[in-house]
């Protein structure tokens, strides 16, 4: 009889039965006034007279009225950059003790995002809540005693004058609770790690000590990582080197175009949950089986807006216009792709955060992540969200019986006529005329918007296929392996170009 895992199993169980309900609505109203009244007395707060806007009678309505948005340009280069030249109060109390790195999908220059100690409790208190919803699914008490892998950067952090640096995943690793430390892989030793392919290959080696029940990281590492477990001790699947592996915790991208990969490494199926931890802090998790969206963390340290994501409100570098109206959770509908905006303990105000959300359920406040204002596929009107070309990317492995482990997609001139050029990672044997034909006639079907521009502006659709090493060696060229890389979906004609260049010299 599993004992411990009973035991933790039974205190998840009546943690969650004990934790009284909420509603999200009024959590959100609670803590806009929270992170008004702690940062009313910092340089941003006394500028844009947060006392006055806690004193009137509609805080929501006067803070979106008062304070403009910004996207990480605007708020560094007017106040963040003041934290660097020594400053303090700025935008949050005291100084931050961690910056987050983070160059997303779109460049190499790496933003660095002030990550306060009220963040890392925030972000603790978002786990903590995740792991409670665990008694929502199925699983074993032998689950809860196992090691969790966690495969993000490295916690080896950059140490400055007064504070210490790195990406997200390595500062939440850095400060994981003590309690937490036992089940935690693979260990501090090997996360310390920078360089991804030695970081990867020590796992490989030790896999076999350890008795792994939850794995957590990006689709595309965690994939690379699980072949190299399986290649290096001669396994035909990972649950022969770890079978009381449960559940993977899925972030940073969408999981379904990996889905069908993935499983193809396992020896039986495992539940998938998503998350959506960004270096800005813990926004949502999904909290029950029954769906695969993703619930909002209202009551912690982050306010959230939604602006309409309408070609009227969206400027051509993806920002958004000053007049674009910000939506509470009391004014949102389903079916509408939302700009998520937020506003958290970090100090970060009325923040474009750069991912578009769509609301499942919202008494629940479950989303789903639509897509990125960067990467909006509408050069030609055809408004395809990344959520749209995943599902057209999973209709071609279905209809095909073929893998695709990566893809990207640029509208390119030819002659000056668009074409919806695509890249495949893939090692299967297919013809790419043949999914050229597929891929159009689905997303005709799928979508009104494509279908017209089909008929006026977009010529057709390219397709090549290419091993899909080549996109982890461009991250590599890019950026670096592992952590928080994730390969860019969409990408303008210039820097298509370059990636078509490297594609040739492979």
């Amino acid at each position: 009889m599993n004992i411990i895992g009973n035991i933790i199993k039974s205190v998840i169980d009546i943690t969650e039965k004990l934790t009284p309900e909420s509603s999200p609505s009024e959590n959100q109203k609670e803590v806009l006034k929270k992170l008004l009244s702690k940062a009313k007395d910092t340089a941003f707060g006394q500028f844009y007279n947060f006392e006055a806007i806690m004193e009137s009678d509609t805080v929501q309505k006067n803070f979106s009225e008062k304070i403009p948005y910004f996207d990480y340009n605007e708020i560094n280069d007017e106040w963040w950059y003041k934290l660097h030249e020594g400053e303090t109060n700025i935008t949050w109390p005291d100084n931050p003790d961690y910056y987050a790195l983070s160059s997303g999908t779109t460049g190499k220059t790496s933003k660095r995002i002030p990550v306060t100690e009220d963040m890392i409790e925030s972000i603790k208190s978002a786990g903590i809540a995740q792991i409670i919803a665990l008694s929502h699914f199925d699983l074993p008490a032998t689950f809860f005693d196992k090691g969790i892998l966690m495969l993000g950067s490295s916690t080896d952090l950059i140490e400055k004058k007064d504070h210490l640096e790195g990406e997200i995943s390595g500062i939440s690793a850095h400060n994981i609770p003590s309690w937490f430390r036992g089940y935690y892989k693979p260990g501090e030793k090997i996360a310390q790690i920078d360089d991804w392919d030695q970081r990867v290959e020590k796992i490989a080696k030790k896999a076999k000590e350890w008795d792994i029940g939850a794995i957590s990281g990006i689709p595309s590492w965690i994939e690379l990582m699980l072949n190299e477990v399986i290649t290096y001790n001669k396994v035909k699947n990972i649950h022969e080197i770890w079978p009381n592996l449960e559940v993977y915790t899925s972030g940073g991208v969408a999981f379904g175009p990996y889905e069908k990969s993935f499983n193809a490494l396992l020896g039986r199926p495992i539940t998938i949950i998503d998350t959506y931890l960004a270096s800005e802090g813990f926004i949502a998790f999904q909290a029950r089986p029954e769906t695969d969206a993703m619930q909002l963390v209202t009551d912690g340290g982050i306010y959230f807006e939604f602006v309409p994501f309408k070609p009227e409100y969206i400027n051509q570098d993806g920002s958004l216009v000053a007049h674009a109206p910000a939506f509470t959770l009391d004014d949102v509908e389903l079916n509408q792709d939302y700009v998520l905006i937020i506003s958290t303990v970090s100090g970060t105000w009325r923040y474009i955060i750069g991912d578009t959300i769509e609301f499942t359920d919202i008494e629940r406040a479950e989303i789903k992540i639509t897509g990125r204002t960067k990467f909006f596929l509408n050069t030609v009107g055809s408004q395809l969200s990344v959520n749209k070309l995943d599902d057209a990317v999973k209709h071609l492995e279905e209809r095909f019986n073929i893998k695709i482990k990566e893809y990207t997609i640029c509208a390119k001139r030819y002659d000056e006529e668009f074409y919806h050029s695509w890249y495949f990672g893939t090692e299967d044997d297919v013809e790419a005329s043949s999914l050229a034909q597929t891929l159009d006639d689905f997303l005709k079907q799928a979508n009104k918007n494509y279908r017209v521009a089909r008929s006026k502006a977009l010529k057709g659709v390219k397709v090549k296929t290419v091993i899909p090493a080549i996109f982890h060696d461009w991250n590599a060229f890019n950026k670096k392996k592992g952590g928080q890389v994730k390969m860019e979906r969409v990408m303008n004609e210039d820097k298509f170009t370059e990636w078509e260049a490297f594609v040739e010299k492979k």
